[in-house]
């Protein structure tokens, strides 16, 4: 069930292997999912639970749950697996501790992701209880997220093919919109496409919403159908192998207010010169500034976000994004091979007036390749 080849996961492992001695560190404990995945293909929800992927050993160890035995020996390359029981008295760390004994990395200097779903402050504290003394435990929330920011040719192919149910879906709900439809009706459309195109499951929830529910940015439960004249949000992404592709788009039914229009010109053109600016050697704080510029001169400074955007890649939930964002400061470095999504959203709670606008680009040698076959044009049913 492996979804990439042996020397690619060779690679990987190199890659880690590089930057772990570049650190000086002796081994990795690994708890972010994502992590995992790109390592190993181990793939689970039980992240949710205590679990850990020990690199440092000669192969990766993983102490997990019995739930995910036969979930990391079907869907990974790991080979040694170990259970820690449940039971009112469990304690996981102490697990853990008695495999980085084994193996022999006490005494020795081990990165740890702390900054992930995949390790609860709760388990953190007894971590650190029962780490005292036996090895140094060094912040690495960073490691294999930054080896992760640029994506080999096989990852690409899951983008690209993400990309393609990313735009299925807009065409399912592009093709229900009409006054009175439901909008739990065009979000089962929209994920139903991705399920019948061989996709997976989002790393969050889409975000449907109309009417003054246009304006939020989060999904929120409780549906309502389209009224004669309405805005319709939505914020959704093809998924494939886990891989993202995200789109946005506010769609208007009936007559556009002017308002739609003047906010859909100024987004149209920040995100026209975003992927502009997205190119080898640029800042992400260039993208976040260009897109602030151009809104702000038209004159939507109120209505627009802190951040336009984020990095894509193989993601779990709670969220698809990933930890690098189009913001004030933002000091990443884009790379050819660079997965981003970038969003302009627009929202004017005083006239409760939505416009957004987004999609998913890969960074070239030249430049920036937008993914979507869709064009910019207002969505107008």
């Amino acid at each position: 069930m492996l979804h990439f080849t042996e020397g690619e996961f060779a690679h990987r492992r190199s890659l880690l292997e590089n930057e772990l001695a570049r650190r000086g560190l002796d081994g990795m404990l690994c708890f972010s999912q994502e992590s995992m995945f790109w390592l190993t293909g181990y793939d689970t929800f039980g992240f949710c639970f205590f679990q850990c992927l020990i690199v440092g050993s000669e192969q990766p160890v993983l102490l997990t749950r019995s739930a995910d035995r036969l979930q990391a020996r079907i869907t990974s390359n790991i080979k040694d697996i170990r259970i820690w029981k449940d039971g009112d008295c469990a304690n996981p760390a102490e697990d853990l501790v008695s495999l980085v004994q084994e193996f022999g990395l006490a005494g020795k200097r081990l990165a740890i992701e702390t900054d992930t779903h995949g390790l609860t402050a709760h388990n953190h504290i007894a971590l650190n209880t029962a780490f005292s003394g036996v090895a140094e435990l060094v912040e690495g929330s960073d490691i294999i997220s930054k080896l992760r920011l640029v994506k080999s040719v096989e990852e690409l192919t899951y983008v690209r093919r993400a990309a393609e149910l990313a735009d299925d879906a807009l065409d399912s709900a592009v093709s229900l919109m009409a006054p009175g439809v439901d909008e739990g009706k065009i979000l089962a459309a929209m994920q139903g496409a991705v399920f019948a195109g061989g996709g997976d499951y989002p790393g969050n929830e889409f975000i449907v919403g109309s009417g003054e529910n246009a304006m939020l940015v989060r999904y929120a439960a409780g549906t309502r159908s389209l009224s004669a004249n309405d805005q319709l949000t939505l914020e959704w992404a093809g998924v494939y192998r886990h891989y993202h592709a995200a789109m946005m788009r506010t769609a208007i039914i009936g007559q556009p207010r002017d308002a739609h229009l003047e906010m859909h010109k100024a987004a149209t053109e920040a995100l026209l010169r975003c992927e502009e600016v997205m190119a080898p050697g640029a800042r992400m704080h260039e993208v976040f500034e260009t897109h602030a510029r151009v809104i702000d001169k038209a004159g939507f400074r109120n209505c627009r976000l802190n951040a336009c955007g984020y990095s894509l890649g193989a993601r779990f939930t709670p969220s698809w994004m990933e930890r690098e964002m189009f913001r004030p400061g933002a000091d990443t470095v884009m790379e050819e091979g660079m997965v981003f999504f970038v969003h302009i959203i627009l929202v004017d709670g005083e006239t409760n007036t939505a416009m957004t606008t987004g999609r998913t680009s890969i960074i070239t040698e030249n430049g920036s390749e937008q993914l979507s076959r869709h064009d910019l044009h207002l969505i107008n049913r």
